[in-house]
């Protein structure tokens, strides 16, 4: 899921440079989105890591 974070964020950078407005805010939204959700299962499955412990 990263990877697809980092390939709308690209996306969005090169669509911004040549000017797609519309494409680079949409490509962005979504690679913002992306990295959210990610963030998020990375805290959750980092949490039940702690909480079950290590064995």
């Amino acid at each position: 899921m990263l990877y697809w974070t980092l390939l709308f964020l690209i996306i969005s950078l090169i669509a911004g440079i040549l000017g797609f407005g519309a494409i680079a805010g949409t490509a962005a939204s979504i690679a913002k989105i992306l990295f959210f959700i990610f963030l998020v299962l990375f805290l959750v499955s980092l949490l039940s890591g702690v909480i079950r412990g290590r064995k």
